[in-house]
């Protein structure tokens, strides 16, 4: 990218001088952008860019989150980064999950089943196994939506179970 100066010089009015126009000012400094190209070559390498990014984003597999709920509501459908945790992208996206440790991992509020992509979460620790244990009609597929971390390329489906019960 080169700086240059305007190729004309602007006349300035001089009010000493009566209003009248004079070129004794100095002139304005105005950056142009100078690729060395045409606006058009700069246009078209911009769209060629932009289209690239487009198939590098829309080649990757998503990982999806499918919320069951069991109000009788209709199941939803999201999309979550790698690395975020079941809660966060429910509560991102508006379905009520409670959680009354924060997240931490500290009661089983954020209880949830897993029907099925299960095998692509971390492993499930004592301690998650002890607050799942204190839950209200825990099941074998059953964790804390606060310890599922997703990993990429995963399609997960999840049940919320009822949220009457707070839980420890």
């Amino acid at each position: 990218m080169r700086l240059r100066w305007p190729r004309t010089v602007r006349r300035w009015p001089n009010t000493r001088l009566g209003g009248r126009f004079t070129s004794s000012s100095p002139p304005v400094f105005k950056p142009t952008f100078d690729a060395g190209v045409g606006r058009s070559t700069f246009a078209a390498a911009n769209a060629v860019y932009f289209l690239a990014f487009q198939l590098l984003v829309l080649s990757v597999p998503a990982t999806t989150i499918t919320f069951q709920l069991s109000n009788g509501q209709p199941a939803q459908t999201h999309v979550a980064a790698p690395g975020e945790s079941v809660l966060d992208v429910a509560l991102n996206n508006g379905i009520q999950l409670q959680h009354n440790c924060g997240g931490v991992c500290g009661c089983s509020t954020c209880h949830i089943y897993v029907n099925s992509g299960g095998e692509h979460l971390p492993e499930i620790s004592d301690k998650e196994e002890d607050f799942i244990d204190r839950a209200e009609n825990p099941r074998i597929n059953s964790r804390l939506a606060c310890q599922c971390i997703v990993a990429a390329n995963t399609q997960l489906v999840v049940t919320i179970p009822p949220q009457h019960f707070l839980g420890h």
